[in-house]
């Protein structure tokens, strides 16, 4: 699995220092990365229903994210973050919003939290920073592998990314995961269809098809070049790892 270098630069966006610095130059300013919670409200209340499931909001950086999580009524949300300095700003922030715990940590290593901690994580552009670092495929695998333990089963890894199925999917899909996936495209914020467009009728909550090989379908159109990818993996059960293990034994 190689290193996804589509939308990274000479930053190291896996280190540290570059976020302490960053967050230090942008002082009390908030940012929100790739998607608004309004925008990615249907998701989070389709597959994670229950607003007293605990949540993990990995790489939170100065986002305000979590904080419109709770005002949608969700009670239980852990933030992390790899800058220290990100994580002392918003613990101050919002340090009148019980809902909302924060903690330094480095998501490809949080054995802080015990097994089956969290019935959702949710990511925006954490995995991506990752594929921009040094050793991209290790990180990558050490996060999700944290991700995956973490999950309880029926859990859900929710993924928001610029990273398409061809340089994600090889990630997502091994085999030691115990998670289905599911593709939704978003475009970006402020993105207007096209007047006359055939496509208008199409939502976005609509899942789009993988191929075998881990592409789009080749008749598949993009309405936005600059869309970004929504990975939903939920967590096997009890119930389908046993249908698994019997459709297994039925193989042999």
């Amino acid at each position: 699995m190689m290193r996804d270098v589509s939308s990274c630069n000479t930053y190291d966006y896996g280190d540290a220092n570059y976020w302490d610095a960053r967050y230090v130059q942008e002082g009390d300013s908030l940012f929100d990365w790739y998607q608004r919670y309004s925008a990615l409200r249907p998701f989070i209340r389709n597959f994670i229903p229950d607003t007293s499931s605990p949540v993990l909001v990995v790489g939170c950086g100065n986002a305000v994210m979590s904080e419109d999580m709770a005002k949608d009524g969700y009670q239980d949300i852990m933030n992390i973050d790899i800058s220290s300095v990100a994580i002392n700003l918003m613990k101050t922030r919002n340090q009148h919003i019980p809902q909302l715990k924060y903690k330094q940590m480095d998501v490809r290593d949080m054995s802080f939290f015990p097994d089956e901690s969290f019935d959702g994580i949710v990511d925006k552009g954490t995995l991506d920073s990752l594929m921009c670092g040094n050793d991209a495929p290790i990180s990558a695998a050490q996060m999700l592998g944290e991700v995956n333990r973490l999950l309880k089963p029926g859990g859900v890894y929710i993924l928001i990314t610029y990273g398409d199925p061809k340089v994600r999917m090889p990630h997502l899909s091994r085999p030691v995961y115990d998670w289905n996936t599911v593709l939704y495209i978003q475009p970006r914020p402020g993105f207007q269809r096209p007047e006359g467009c055939s496509s208008s009728k199409k939502s976005y909550l609509e899942p789009v098809p993988v191929t075998q090989n881990g592409s789009l379908p080749a008749e598949f159109v993009m309405e936005d070049p600059y869309s970004h990818f929504i990975y939903v993996c939920k967590k096997k059960d009890a119930t389908e790892l046993l249908a698994l293990y019997r459709l297994r034994l039925d193989d042999l």
